[in-house]
């Protein structure tokens, strides 16, 4: 197979670019700290678009940012950066971000969901782009306080300005990724790849596999405790050593007889039935219709969303864990979340 990745770092890129931009992030979660954080820290002009006087608000305020209406916020910006949540970006956009837009302005998202599915169209004037770190903005936050970054995609949608890539990859050095990589997508490849990691793989596929392998041995009369760590907590140590290394160096790392069993049992419990429920997935994910099936309960009375929820967050394996790392002191100096503070 022909390689064509190409990576971007910051030595390809017009660094000072951003800094001629007035940038307004909508939103303060965990995206919205994180890149706010490092776009400040990186000498560059932001703002953030909030309710004024929420939660959100005065956090922002704690950590010394002007904050304005999002109204507001949109009339002072160059770019306009939407951090909040997909389900309600589509009405924040149609009441108060379109209103005060104006051609030559850069709409910036850091996930395409909205724009690849339509729930958002922007003006023919406006300059469509994405810069989409590849991890949660509380590890784009400590990844560069550390003098690292984590690896961002970015693509362009509508580009009247011509430079849109330019500003989209300034940006992205701004948060940290041209230290780490940029690598250029597409917003469709970017929108129906994410949603496909994370429902088989990254968070459904390893969530789903650590409970019912928890599961498994619970009911076989093993101690929840050693069941936990077996599953769950070494699956970090495991997933390190793939993600510096890949599989070759994991099975380099391990025993000879954790090899062979990986090699030998691992297919027998993720095969072909699995692949086939991937495929099913990917299709519902291309077709629009899991978007659908999501923004309906999400913006609904939320039944499915709020009643599984509630299930996984009464589950034995996480009451275990909490016991576990409470009481541990490995890993829990310099946590990367602080739910109060970030």
């Amino acid at each position: 197979m022909e390689n064509n990745l190409k990576i971007v770092l910051d030595k390809d890129i017009n660094t000072e670019l951003i800094k001629s931009k007035k940038i307004a992030v909508i939103g303060f979660g965990s995206q919205g700290y994180g890149q706010s954080m490092n776009l400040k820290d990186s000498g560059c002009d932001v703002v953030l678009g909030l309710r004024l006087g929420g939660k959100s608000d005065v956090k922002a305020k704690d950590y010394g940012f002007k904050t304005m209406t999002i109204e507001d916020a949109v009339k002072y910006a160059d770019i306009v950066q939407i951090l909040i949540p997909d389900e309600i970006q589509s009405k924040v956009y149609e009441e108060q971000i379109k209103p005060y837009m104006r051609d030559g302005q850069y709409l910036m998202f850091s996930h395409g969901f909205n724009i690849h599915f339509k729930k958002i169209v922007a003006p023919s004037g406006v300059n469509v782009i994405m810069v989409a770190p590849k991890g949660p903005g509380h590890t784009v936050r400590s990844e560069y306080v550390q003098g690292k970054g984590v690896p961002s995609l970015v693509a362009v949608e509508q580009d009247p300005s011509g430079d849109s890539l330019e500003v989209a990859l300034s940006y992205a050095s701004a948060i940290g990724a041209g230290r780490a990589g940029i690598i250029e997508t597409t917003f469709r490849e970017e929108t129906e790849t994410d949603l496909f990691g994370e429902q088989t793989v990254i968070c459904g596929g390893v969530s789903a596999l650590i409970k019912a392998g928890f599961d498994v041995l619970v009911e076989a009369g093993y101690s929840p405790y050693m069941a936990y760590f077996e599953v769950c907590h070494e699956m970090k140590l495991i997933v390190d050593l793939i993600n510096q290394g890949g599989i070759g160096d994991m099975y380099y790392s391990i025993s000879n007889t954790a090899e062979y069993g990986d090699m030998t049992r691992g297919p027998k419990v993720v095969g072909e039935p699995s692949k086939e429920a991937m495929r099913k997935i990917l299709k519902d994910i291309q077709s629009g219709d899991f978007a659908e099936e999501f923004l309906a309960d999400i913006n609904g009375d939320r039944k499915v969303f709020n009643k599984l929820r509630e299930e996984n967050k009464n589950l034995l394996i996480e009451k275990i864990g909490k016991e576990i790392r409470s009481s541990f002191k490995w890993n829990n100096d310099n946590r990367i979340i602080d739910r109060e503070k970030n």
